[in-house]
């Protein structure tokens, strides 16, 4: 998929994509098309790794062929404290789900929340209903001017501590929990990053319904909407967008000079 005689050369501009079931997600092959349409001397690899094995993946790419790496949800809080360096948003949210090395270090970085913000605007969603306090739901309250977000979590304190470290001011917060009933069909889109087992308390949703989990892993999202005959979109939904994202950031970084036709050996 790389090039012509899928042929890598010590020129190979070289990624990884990180999950605990890295091999069973289309992401990889998405994007190493989206390498290929470009004539890009390139390509990710899926790397199931599993979470005991993550510190040790990291610390190795520091000195092998793998240019840089896309972190599937489920270790994106985990791989922060490896970073040696990293963006005010990574620092502030403390979550990465990009990187790249520069030498010997491990620059982090954030673009799943770009690549959801720009789909939400590109299908005129403005009204949110947002559920969970945890990183990804920080990062998009930093990306949440033009939208109208509401918040829901279980804990209001943790709610309460949330809207105060994200600095968010006269936030529209509410109580989500079980054994209550509750109505998001108000909303154009609905976000759940939350850590909630179960959705039951929701009897309506909204038409655009994400939690940008991928297949492998439990959401409580994807099972109440197939409950209730509503929309739902997790992170497989979003594989052109993401392979697109990867590759435009991979290529601001000046990863991408060589081309197929170009390569070097």
């Amino acid at each position: 998929m790389m090039n012509d005689g899928n042929e890598i050369s010590h020129h190979t501009k070289l990624y990884g994509f990180i999950g605990e079931s890295a091999g069973q997600s289309s992401f990889a092959a998405t994007l190493n098309r989206c390498f290929k349409a470009n004539n890009k001397d390139a390509m990710m690899i899926p790397m199931n790794i599993r979470e005991d094995d993550l510190f040790f993946t990291l610390s190795n790419m520091k000195k092998s062929h793998v240019n840089g790496a896309v972190i599937s949800y489920e270790y994106v809080s985990q791989v922060v404290e490896l970073l040696d360096e990293s963006t005010n948003l990574v620092k502030r949210s403390g979550m990465c789900d990009i990187l790249v090395k520069d030498g010997e270090k491990l620059v982090g970085d954030i673009f799943f929340i770009r690549v959801l913000t720009a789909f939400l605007k590109d299908n005129f969603a403005s009204k949110i209903a947002l559920i969970g306090v945890g990183p990804f739901a920080k990062v998009l309250s930093f990306f949440s001017c033009g939208f109208n977000i509401s918040y829901y979590n279980d804990d209001l304190e943790a709610l309460m501590r949330f809207t105060q470290e994200t600095e968010l001011r006269d936030a529209d917060m509410h109580r989500i929990a079980s054994g209550m009933s509750i109505d998001l069909s108000q909303y154009d889109a609905v976000i759940d990053f939350s850590d909630l087992t179960n959705l039951d308390m929701v009897e309506k949703f909204a038409p655009i319904n994400i939690d940008m989990k991928h297949k492998k892993l439990s959401s409580a999202l994807r099972v109440r909407t197939q409950e209730l005959g509503s929309e739902y979109m997790g992170f497989d939904n979003f594989l052109e967008p993401l392979s697109e994202g990867a590759y435009s950031f991979f290529q601001k970084k000046g990863h991408l000079k060589d081309d197929k036709s170009t390569m070097k050996f």
